[in-house]
């Protein structure tokens, strides 16, 4: 019995299911992690993995970045959390604005999930409006507003994904299918009590989803046109498509903007941020009410600053970096996937990319839905006997990073060509 088997066995005693993510499970049991460097991790047994998993893209730079482990060691030596302002929060808030020219204030918070229900919170508090419209397929985190399907009994009414949510409050998020726009504006139209739009600009958590040609600025005419807040939800995007995020990629200019992920490579550390007359809302100048004991801790913002400095600095040569490893790795499992007569699509931007098992263009929750999720279930069994390491569900997305090196992507280029032949067979 492995290692990590062992463990597993005695974490399901006392941590509920064994872990403490739902999306870190995978059967027959999960492997447990001892350390990591660069693109790579080794788990308990001490098998070495070329990671692309990425901490869900958070690892932007690559696993113990030096520039970020330094700054980070430096703040050790004068504290780990103060509970009062300091210095560097100034220096994150202005470093995170210069990247961001949608964001005119920013507060920083813990979690992407924390951060988006901000958002939520301020665009209501804003409007003095209920109703926010989220799209089919995008995930802003785990809390009552944004955890909903589209319900079938009563159109675009939001109902509970989660035993213990309340319908109550997700009648008051609205659904409507994402590279939709006509149906957005039927929906706005309809409902003259919404206090926002919500958006991941490219989803990241139905495998990789493109918004289609004009997708993102029809959404944000649209929302302008009948005075409601948009939000972009770059908690995954955010650093990781551009220094500036997807909406510096896409040129769309958002009302507020959630970061979290690559903001900190490894840290926790989020943000929302916004227009001033927005985020002057926020406690204890305005009504809105956040808080929170952690949130600009020096530990995480030493990290973030650190980021950020090194995302623009070495920004030139790490998107384009990115991109071509993206490209080499995209086209031959495509070319492989081809030749083995394997129907299937492969979704990809910048530095994230996903293969669907499927003959038909996945461009919406429905069609990703419809991939063969069983299929990519092997293909991952096989990845991660062949020491490569992707997110283990067809619905996430895989990451690359700085660290990734030319011989990491000839080898997984070889460890997907096996695999794709265990799913032909």
């Amino acid at each position: 019995m492995s290692k990590s088997q062992k463990l597993f066995n005695d974490s399901k005693k006392v941590i509920p299911s064994g872990v403490n993510s739902p999306v870190r499970y995978f059967e027959p049991y999960p492997f447990f992690t001892k350390k990591s460097n660069g693109s790579y991790i080794w788990d308990e047994d001490n098998k070495k993995y070329i990671d692309f998993c990425n901490g869900y893209g958070a690892l932007l730079l690559g696993h113990r970045r030096k520039e970020v482990l330094d700054a980070v060691l430096k703040q050790l030596t004068q504290g780990t959390l103060f509970c009062t302002p300091t210095h560097s929060e100034i220096e994150l808030s202005k470093l995170i604005i210069g990247n961001f020219p949608s964001i005119e204030k920013v507060r920083l918070v813990n979690t992407g999930g924390e951060a988006t229900m901000t958002a939520i919170r301020l665009a209501r508090g804003f409007t003095k409006k209920k109703k926010i419209i989220k799209f089919e397929g995008c995930y802003h985190g785990a809390h009552d507003s944004v955890l909903v399907k589209a319900g079938s009994g009563s159109a675009h009414n939001g109902i509970s994904v989660s035993d213990g949510g309340l319908d109550e409050v997700a009648k008051n998020s609205l659904v409507v299918p994402y590279n939709n726009s006509e149906e957005l504006e039927k929906v706005i139209t309809k409902n003259k009590d919404v206090a926002g739009v919500i958006i991941e600009p490219v989803l990241a958590n139905m495998g990789l989803i493109l918004p289609e040609k004009n997708f993102l600025s029809q959404v944000r005419k649209i929302t302008k046109d009948n005075d409601v807040p948009l939000i972009f939800d770059e908690v995954v995007t955010g650093f990781r498509v551009s220094p500036g995020g997807a909406q510096q990629h896409f040129g769309i200019k958002p009302d507020i903007t959630t970061l979290a992920k690559a903001l900190g490579n490894g840290f926790v550390v989020a943000a929302v941020g916004g227009k001033k007359e927005i985020m002057n809302l926020l406690s204890p100048g305005g009504k809105v009410y956040q808080a929170s004991t952690y949130a600009g801790n020096p530990v995480s913002v030493s990290a973030a600053i650190s980021s950020i400095k090194t995302i623009n600095k070495i920004k030139n040569k790490l998107y384009s970096k990115l991109e071509q490893y993206n490209s080499t790795l995209t086209r031959a499992i495509g070319d492989m996937a081809c030749d083995l007569k394997i129907p299937h699509q492969i979704n990809s931007t910048s530095s994230m990319f996903q293969i669907f098992f499927t003959d038909k263009p996945v461009t919406d929750y429905v069609s990703s839905k419809n991939a063969d999720a069983n299929k990519f279930k092997k293909m991952f069994s096989t990845l991660l006997k062949k020491g490569v390491f992707i997110a283990p569900s067809q619905f996430e997305v895989v990451f690359l990073s700085d660290a990734h090196t030319k011989s990491d992507i000839k080898y997984t280029i070889n460890a997907y060509d096996i695999a794709l032949k265990s799913v032909k067979n």
